[in-house]
C-alpha cells in the first residue's frame, strides 16, 4: 500500500456503517443492556462477513432455545435460559468469531476449541467456514438445557 492508503499504527477497524466504534479484533463496543434491542445493535455493528454469521448465530439460538433470554455484556451478546442462567456467547476475533459455550465440556459431541476453564469450550467460526448447523443447533439445544452460569442478574 501507499502511505496515503495504509492504516496508522495503532489504528481499529472503522465501525459496520458507521455504527458503534470497534474495538480490537472488530469487535463492536457496545453498551450492557438486556433484551433483543442491544443484541440487535452488537449484530448489526459486526464487520463485514461477521455480521452475517452473528445473524445466523442468533436465529439458530431462538429456534433451539425458544425464549431465550439476551444481553450484552462485556461487549458480547450472552445468551441463557431465565432462572437457569447463561449458557453461550459470542465475541469477533480479528480473522473469527469464538462461540463460547459455558458448560460445552458436557455436550456431547464436545466442542473442538479447549478453555482454560474446564467446563467452558470454544467454536472459532472463520470466514470460509461452512457451518453444520444441525451440530450447532443440537449443541445450543443441549447447552439450553443444563444449568447455565450465572454470570450477571
Amino acid at each position: 500500500m501507499t502511505g496515503a492508503n495504509r492504516p496508522s499504527a495503532g489504528s481499529r477497524p472503522a465501525a459496520a456503517e458507521s455504527g458503534p466504534p470497534l474495538l480490537s479484533g472488530g469487535n463492536p463496543q457496545i453498551p450492557k443492556g438486556d433484551g433483543e434491542a442491544p443484541v440487535q445493535s452488537y449484530i448489526s455493528a459486526m464487520p463485514g462477513w461477521k455480521r452475517d454469521v452473528g445473524r445466523r448465530l442468533d436465529a439458530l439460538v431462538e429456534r433451539a432455545a425458544p425464549g431465550v433470554r439476551k444481553a450484552v455484556r462485556w461487549n458480547s451478546p450472552f445468551y441463557g435460559i431465565e432462572g437457569q442462567g447463561w449458557f453461550l456467547s459470542f465475541h469477533c476475533m480479528t480473522n473469527y468469531v469464538k462461540v463460547a459455550f459455558f458448560r460445552g465440556a458436557t455436550l456431547d459431541p464436545t466442542p473442538p476449541g479447549a478453555s482454560k476453564q474446564k467446563d467452558v469450550r470454544y467454536l472459532d467460526i472463520y470466514e470460509h467456514d461452512e457451518l453444520d448447523e444441525g451440530l450447532l443447533e443440537s449443541w445450543v439445544r443441549q447447552a439450553a438445557a443444563l444449568p447455565g452460569e450465572p454470570l450477571f442478574p
